[in-house]
């Protein structure tokens, strides 16, 4: 069995680590070799950048460019030390954020150059594509309300404005009309029931998968 890579992506608060966990379960009974990771902080090194990343400084921000360059350089280890080689190995890997996340939060929330996105997201992977990416698509309110209903505290991304979450997820929008055969766009306000079951067919249907189980 050849390895994959299995994207989760969408606006805070749309279930992805949920999902992701009843999903590796499922692969797991079904006799499939899975990895759970993540970006940022699928590394060691990742580990580091997540932290300057996700917290809140109110004194000295980190800069627009700055956090965009300290994803490309999370996403450049976690390719080399996570992705390839379990790739090679033929694993199924469910990684919770990847390019699409780039392109939305710092493209279309941040305002920042797409050709620059795009350019580094190339040099981070290589070139390297999801096999396919789950979209969980709920209102950014909902997502946020779901956050701020947990004991955690919000992070520095989940604190920003309104706005800056709808403009996510317009482009969470625009990338999936623009990718229709890589995107697969779930809603995610369903039971999570309803939407693992979404997601076994996805997988079954695109990446071959026999359910053995």
């Amino acid at each position: 069995m050849s390895g994959k890579l299995i994207v989760f992506e969408g606006v805070e608060g749309c279930g992805k680590t949920t999902q992701m966990q009843l999903c590796t379960q499922w692969l797991k009974n079904i006799n499939v070799s899975v990895v759970l990771t993540r970006e940022p902080g699928g590394t060691e090194l990742g580990k580091h950048l997540r932290q300057l990343l996700l917290e809140k400084s109110e004194d000295k921000p980190v800069g627009e460019v700055t956090e965009l360059l300290l994803y490309a350089a999370d996403r450049a280890q976690h390719i080399e030390q996570e992705i390839k080689p379990n790739l090679a190995a033929g694993k199924y890997i469910l990684c919770d954020r990847y390019t699409d996340s780039t392109i939305a939060y710092q493209g279309y929330g941040r305002g920042l150059s797409m050709s620059l996105i795009n350019q580094l997201n190339y040099i981070a992977t290589g070139g390297l594509e999801s096999n396919l990416t789950i979209w969980l698509d709920v209102d950014v309110e909902v997502g946020l309300a779901r956050k701020r209903g947990s004991e955690a505290a919000l992070d520095r991304i989940e604190q920003e404005t309104i706005d800056f979450h709808r403009r996510v997820q317009q482009g969470y929008t625009e990338l999936g009309a623009t990718y229709p055969s890589r995107i697969f766009r779930i809603d995610g306000n369903l039971s999570k029931e309803v939407v693992q079951k979404r997601i076994q067919e996805i997988l079954i249907n695109n990446l071959l998968l026999i359910n053995q189980g």
